[in-house]
């Protein structure tokens, strides 16, 4: 499987054929995703669609050196979690690999990142990673804003902690000189900045994205981007779907509707039957297809829910609780 073979648009059958091909390769080079096949029980030859192929959960990246093939890797990505909580590693063979693929990404939905302002309101993920020259991040999020922000053409990207008021000020020059801007942040820290001050910046593209992250009580999307739009005077909220244990992003544009990027795609899968996927299911967990993945896993059983669209957009729900987690692991292992 080469890494040239993972950026180009796909047909449906194109896509299907790539991913089972993918399959095969991972499952004969990926020792932790061969194994959890096997536990299955699964026949390898009887695997003919995306949705017969097994995914695997996410929580094994907690537990396990999820790696196809043998490699050290460049960097490790580490989830970023609440206080106590056990953190998910992603071995990541090549570094290269995962800024042609977010670099791609963003420029599939809005067009070249060099063309941007980006301000990051990201305190929990830079408070735990590493963000100097002499050590990449722990955190995947912080990498690809690090190189968002030393790509973009103005020199007034940068990061916020919780100078809330500097960020109002840095916010209202980039008006006043229609400037291009993003402000990606993590939804506590954009409700914190929302409470305190109001910027009417029609222009401005909020993106928020990671939750409360236990620092706010945790409230519908609804109500979390009707009170951004009035913070910030936009007309819509913008989302990055990610994780640490992907290296693609899906995007929304508004509406918390989500859309992938060619060699992405997001499927669902019965909450009781974690083996049951196909494209008739209107609700159900999130499993995505990640070609990006190459070195890792591409299929991934997240514990997020979703409903897909008409238009095949998916909406994201929230969260598995865990009764629901710890119910599809002992159906998955029996």
């Amino acid at each position: 499987m080469n890494v040239e073979d993972i950026f180009h648009p796909y047909s449906d059958i194109d896509f299907e054929e790539h991913a089972l091909a993918l399959f095969q390769h991972q499952y004969e080079k990926n020792e932790v995703y061969r194994e959890f096949c096997n536990m299955l029980k699964i026949n390898v030859k009887e695997i003919v669609s995306v949705f017969k192929i097994p995914f695997l959960p996410i929580s094994f990246f907690k537990t396990h050196q999820v790696k196809t093939g043998n490699f050290e890797a460049e960097v490790v990505f580490r989830s970023s979690g609440t206080s106590g909580n056990e953190t998910s590693k992603h071995f990541v063979k090549n570094a290269a690999l995962y800024e042609h693929t977010f670099l791609n990404s963003f420029e599939h939905f809005y067009g070249n990142p060099r063309n941007y302002c980006f301000l990051a309101l990201l305190p929990n993920y830079l408070e735990q990673s590493v963000c100097s020259a002499e050590a990449e991040p722990q955190s995947s999020l912080i990498y690809m804003m690090n190189r968002f922000i030393s790509g973009s053409k103005y020199a007034e990207s940068g990061y916020y902690l919780y100078n809330h008021e500097e960020l109002f000020e840095k916010l209202t020059f980039l008006k006043e000189k229609k400037v291009k801007t993003v402000l990606f942040g993590v939804s506590f820290a954009l409700m914190d900045f929302a409470e305190k001050y109001t910027v009417s910046f029609p222009d401005l593209m909020v993106f928020e994205t990671g939750g409360m992250k236990g620092r706010r009580t945790e409230i519908v999307k609804e109500e979390l981007h009707l009170n951004l739009c009035n913070a910030f005077g936009v007309r819509k909220i913008h989302s990055e779907y990610g994780m640490c244990e992907l290296l693609s992003q899906a995007y929304s544009n508004g509406d918390n509707l989500f859309a992938s990027p060619q060699w992405m795609k997001l499927l669902l899968r019965d909450e009781k039957d974690p083996l049951h996927c196909d494209e008739t299911l209107v609700t159900g967990a999130i499993n995505v297809i990640d070609f990006a993945n190459l070195h890792s896993c591409a299929f991934i059983a997240t514990d997020d829910l979703g409903k897909r669209n008409p238009n095949g957009l998916i909406e994201i729900l929230g969260r598995l609780d865990a009764a629901q987690v710890k119910g599809c692991n002992l159906i998955y292992w029996g």
